[in-house]
């Protein structure tokens, strides 16, 4: 079994900057992908930024050039620093990886729980 924690989510004004974490841990023999997903109040869930295992980004139109996202494979974790936020930036951020699992090798996708970052105006 594989778990996924995020932290580093809060309250912040606007023009402000947060920093998310995700650490994955578990029967891991590798992580694939990894990113980092939003989800608005009555929103669908969205991308945000993707990182793969060698380091190629991806992200939304709407965080190019405020958002970074990095990882460190070593400790099987990624990174979304959050800067020059805005109230529409508002949502709970999930975490995803893609994992390759010790026993099984097989490509599984872990979610976690998620983290609530809130932009005040």
């Amino acid at each position: 079994q594989v778990q996924v924690v995020e932290s580093g989510g809060g309250l912040v004004q606007a023009g402000g900057s947060l920093r998310l974490s995700c650490a994955a841990a578990g029967s891991i023999f590798t992580i694939n992908a990894m990113g980092w997903y939003s989800q608005a109040q009555g929103k669908q869930r969205e991308l945000v930024a993707g990182i793969t295992r060698g380091g190629r980004t991806n992200y939304a139109d709407s965080v190019k050039g405020r958002f970074t996202i990095s990882r460190d494979n070593a400790k099987n974790t990624v990174w979304l620093q959050m800067n020059s936020l805005k109230p529409e930036d508002t949502a709970v951020y999930y975490c995803k990886v893609s994992v390759r699992t010790v026993v099984t090798k097989s490509l599984y996708d872990y979610w976690g729980q998620g983290t609530q970052v809130t932009v005040s105006s």
